[in-house]
């Protein structure tokens, strides 16, 4: 009979994943907490810092309060509840770890910003935020959160949260001052539309000297004017989604609705091109691309090769680069949503249990961190090759020493600008 040392390291091989390769996540992620630590002041909030990071990094079904709490060895779940809702801590600190941390090992010139919004789905009427809207992450009306985020996407396959605001409607929230105190909502805190809030995240990043070449987004973000005139105010191109009735003026001075040039176009005028490696493969569609009356305005039209299904970019071009390029950074949308999912499946990004303002901040902010840490362990998988290392990247690192698995496999190419002087090295990493 064979017996088990349940002290000592379970480890489990799947024929890519050495014990070197183990004890080097480990070694990284042990280096991360000692960074985390300094930002508070008790003992006891250190420890409770690291337990609820390697809880959202630990093999849990679910990562709520009470698995977590199990997981660290904690009889109940007051200690961290505690932590995370009456302990004194700075969030902002901890988000701008993340920032930097991200930055050294991922910061590139070519690097594009994403935003998008993702929802949470809650019960009753007590979570900050909480209410029935639309939500397309869960593609209907429900009760849930909605929170605006920022992604930072590299061109070799890299992708993190750069940062993150939640929604808080007007009417049901902000005009209700009782239930936002009850929530734990400063009374400073103003309405925000969501194009409005990640005009706050851009600019965030831009003070903090994040090395980027574009930003891209959906529609809704896309179709406000308010968003693309402070974009070309600041200098950022972009390629954002736009609906399909947008007009534009043509070089000839001609007024056109997207939606019916589309049918009208020969088919010289289309190029198959991939805008990205997904799951299946490689990103396949038609591509057309429409010049304006305004030089540094373009837009596109992509058609599914399978149904025909169309959607519309505007793009801001002032560089002219080509159109390869702009094809590029329109799919560079698609590695957000591959955060989100692997921040929900992996970190228990919407995993938690608490309802006040600081409480939702504080996980969030937690979660990505963990997120950032498994997608730079990825990527140094990625740098050290297949007869290194893994041939993909492990979604999930559990750093006491559990079977590990493979994600992130879509990429994006695009242009290069010199990184801020911050960063300028890290970029070459």
């Amino acid at each position: 009979m064979t017996t088990i040392d349940l002290d000592s390291p379970l480890i489990v091989y799947d024929g890519a994943v050495t014990r070197d390769d183990i004890d080097e996540w480990n070694s990284d992620l042990n280096d991360l907490l000692g960074r985390v630590t300094p930002l508070f002041y008790r003992t006891e909030s250190k420890r409770h810092a690291e337990q609820y990071i390697r809880g959202l990094l630990a093999p849990l079904q679910r990562k709520n309060g009470w698995t977590i709490a199990e997981y660290v060895g904690e009889s109940e779940p007051k200690a961290l509840q505690r932590f995370l809702n009456l302990t004194p801590w700075d969030v902002e600190e901890l988000l701008t770890l993340n920032r930097d941390y991200a930055m050294e090992h991922l910061a590139s010139g070519s690097a594009i910003l994403v935003a998008d919004p993702t929802g949470f789905a809650k019960k009753g009427r007590k979570s900050v935020g909480v209410q029935r809207q639309y939500s397309g992450t869960l593609g209907r009306i429900d009760n849930c959160q909605i929170a605006t985020f920022l992604a930072y996407v590299t061109p070799d396959r890299g992708r993190v949260l750069l940062d993150r605001r939640l929604y808080l409607p007007e009417k049901s929230w902000l005009a209700d001052r009782d239930r936002c105190a009850e929530a734990g909502v400063p009374e400073d805190i103003s309405f925000k539309t969501r194009p409005e809030q990640v005009i706050e995240m851009i600019d965030a990043a831009v003070a903090a000297k994040i090395p980027f070449a574009w930003f891209t987004a959906d529609e809704e973000f896309g179709q406000n004017p308010g968003l693309r005139n402070h974009l070309q105010a600041s200098g950022i191109s972009y390629v954002m989604a736009v609906p399909k009735n947008t007009t534009f003026i043509d070089p000839t001075g001609q007024q056109i609705i997207l939606d019916d040039l589309a049918p009208r176009l020969n088919h010289t005028t289309w190029q198959r091109r991939a805008c990205g490696i997904g799951t299946k493969g490689y990103r396949v569609y038609d591509w057309a691309l429409l010049p304006s009356s305004d030089p540094e305005h373009q837009y596109m039209i992509r058609r599914s090769i399978e149904d025909g299904e169309l959607a519309y970019y505007h793009c801001y071009n002032p560089n002219s680069v080509g159109f390869g390029e702009l094809v590029n950074v329109a799919g560079a949308r698609w590695p957000i949503e591959e955060c989100f999912g692997a921040g929900k499946n992996e970190v228990g990004l919407d995993e938690y249990q608490v309802r006040k303002y600081d409480a939702w901040y504080r996980h969030i902010t937690l979660a990505m961190l963990a997120h950032t840490f498994l997608a730079i362990t990825a990527q140094k998988a990625r740098k050290k090759g297949p007869d290194e290392n893994m041939s993909a990247s492990p979604s999930r690192i559990y750093p006491t020493n559990h079977p590990e698995q493979e994600r992130h496999d879509a990429s994006t190419e695009n242009s290069s600008i010199s990184p801020s002087p911050k960063y300028a090295d890290s970029s070459q990493s």
